[in-house]
């Protein structure tokens, strides 16, 4: 009987210190969670800008090449949804139809920004030599160590 009471004791005692310190290591809810995101936005603008710098160096851009670039760079810069993100608990109180009409939306939208970005892309990829071409298609765009490989583009190593 009393191993079975301490069994029961040290039991509770360790889901006690279990749930104490799930308390102490959950996220922060409110104005900590928002300065958190803008800490991991400016993050990623400097990831992104320094990776940019890096293709840049690598591409070896000539004076006549640099005017493209700047185009080319102006055309893809990563930038922030319109709006406020829709709240999930909105979201599910649309009808099926309706969610699926929203995902339809962002969709076009999304496909509208890689159209824009496949045109200067074009356009700037034109300007390149055989050699720097093969130097974007290694670098840039998710080739080796690229644009898009850590954060959900087409490549997740590297």
């Amino acid at each position: 009987m009393n191993v079975l009471r301490k069994s029961i004791l040290i039991g509770f005692t360790v889901l006690g210190m279990a749930a104490a310190h799930a308390q102490d290591t959950a996220p922060a809810a409110g104005p900590d969670k928002s300065a958190n995101m803008e800490q991991r936005r400016a993050k990623m603008s400097e990831m992104y800008a320094k990776r940019q710098a890096r293709l840049h160096d690598q591409l070896k851009l000539t004076t006549q090449q640099e005017s493209a670039w700047a185009s080319y760079q102006a055309a893809i810069k990563p930038s922030m949804p319109d709006g406020p993100r829709p709240q999930r608990g909105e979201f599910a109180k649309l009808t099926a139809p309706e969610r699926l009409s929203k995902m339809i939306e962002m969709t076009k939208q999304r496909e509208a920004k890689m159209e824009t970005h496949l045109a200067a892309l074009t356009a700037f990829y034109g300007q390149l030599t055989p050699e720097q071409k093969k130097v974007f298609d290694e670098r840039g765009m998710g080739g080796k160590r690229g644009g898009h490989g850590q954060h959900g583009g087409w490549r997740h190593h590297g």
